[in-house]
């Protein structure tokens, strides 16, 4: 437990690091719903569409003209639409390698907007779980992501210290800081 967190084990001794070579972005364009949203991030989506919009293909437009720039899952959940159902993010456009890419990310990227992304996405493997009281920070095994477990290992890089820039932004450093010396405590 560090501060109104409780995290897993997992996220200290599971190894991952992306792989977009192998896997092409898959999170984005795979699942039954979209990116998860914290309810201040559906208010961001709202005023940083236009800024966003040049960067999102005709269908992803279309879908979130229809349905809107957030819309709440089955589960009820706040999260971004997808082109239909089952398909990606409506956010989602390729790049020349056939990668799937963040319209919104690329408008931070090139000075457009001051806002990254949804932090679930930055944070992906971890996924936040909110109680009255915690955020639960889990470990999320997918089978897509099967080639960044087989990076990590071979690089030794763990899921929090590949997470180290999302976990600075969700916590702040002092946090990050704090997981840092936790890890050092359990290695010894």
């Amino acid at each position: 437990m560090i501060e109104n967190t409780l995290i897993a084990d997992d996220i200290f001794e599971k190894k991952f690091v992306c792989d977009l070579n192998s896997c092409k972005g898959q999170c984005c364009i795979s699942g039954d719903s979209g990116a998860p949203l914290d309810k201040e991030e559906t208010e961001i989506l709202e005023n940083i569409y236009e800024q966003v919009k040049p960067y999102i293909p005709a269908e992803g437009i279309e879908a979130i003209e229809k349905q809107g720039k957030w819309v709440i899952d089955s589960d009820g959940d706040y999260v971004t639409p997808l082109i239909a159902k089952n398909e990606r993010c409506a956010y989602v456009f390729f790049d020349e390698t056939k990668t799937a890419q963040c319209a919104i990310e690329k408008a931070y990227l090139e000075g457009k907007i001051k806002y990254q992304k949804p932090i679930s996405c930055h944070l992906y493997p971890i996924r936040i779980t909110r109680t009255p009281e915690y955020d639960l920070l889990n470990y999320h095994v997918w089978n897509i992501c099967k080639d960044a477990c087989r990076l990590g290992e071979k690089l030794q890089v763990s899921v929090f210290k590949f997470l180290k820039e999302p976990l600075i932004r969700k916590y702040g450093k002092e946090y990050y800081q704090y997981l840092e010396d936790y890890n050092q405590i359990r290695k010894s």
